[in-house]
């Protein structure tokens, strides 16, 4: 096991990401859920301001574990070739699976952002966290919604992922932060001695919390 549980893991990868320490520009953005903890964690070590990017895995079904791609906010779909293929999942399963998990993004969306307006990421550098990378289809689907948006710089950090996903990712972001990467990586889960499912709850409390250290005349300091 390398990280105690999800905070742990964020505090491990915040210290591979100090260049970014108090930097006006830099922003913060946890994958639900999991990821959220993590930036968390960064977004505090670095004095950032954290949000959510919406994002949910298409799994394969009767294996859901198995990501064929993903979709994001903005209508944004991206497909694991090799699984679609070499399973030769037909077009109306993936649609399926599509509208489903829009529909469970859509509900994501009122439920963590409240009345909270979506961040301009224009001319800004994004740090987009997760908890780890295994097939990189949720992490891809991010990048391509938020290139719409014209940020500045887009790096992906994650604690732990598989060398060959944290390689081929730099050919989608700016920069690629893996502060782990274990020649027999398995999955993201197993270097984790807690991985248990992150809540509704969870999420919607860290990024309160997080409001209230960008915005302590109005909601009160921690």
């Amino acid at each position: 096991m390398l990280f105690r549980d999800r905070f742990h893991a964020g505090q491990l990868l915040a210290k591979k990401l100090l260049q970014f320490y108090d930097q006006p520009d830099v922003l913060v953005f946890g994958l639900p859920r999991g990821g959220v903890p993590v930036a968390f964690e960064v977004a505090k070590a670095l004095h950032a301001p954290l949000d959510v990017f919406l994002v949910r895995k298409l799994g394969v079904p009767g294996h859901e574990e198995l990501a064929m791609g993903a979709v994001a906010t903005g209508n944004v779909r991206v497909l694991n070739e090799d699984v679609v293929y070499g399973l030769v999942i037909p077009e109306d399963v993936i649609h399926e699976v599509a509208h489903d998990e829009q529909y469970e993004l859509q509900r994501q969306q009122r439920r963590y952002r409240h009345d909270r307006p979506p961040v301009d990421v224009q001319n800004r550098t994004v740090i987009l966290v997760d908890d780890g990378l295994a097939t990189g289809s949720t992490m891809r689907a991010a990048i391509k919604a938020l290139r719409m948006q014209q940020p500045k710089r887009l790096v992906v950090a994650v604690p732990v992922g598989a060398p060959d996903t944290c390689a081929e990712m730099s050919a989608d972001a700016d920069e690629v932060v893996c502060a782990a990467e274990p020649e027999h990586f398995l999955s993201v889960g197993s270097w984790y001695h807690d991985f248990s499912p992150t809540s509704d709850e969870t999420v919607e409390r860290l990024l309160d919390h997080a409001d209230a250290w960008q915005h302590p005349a109005s909601t009160g300091s921690l």
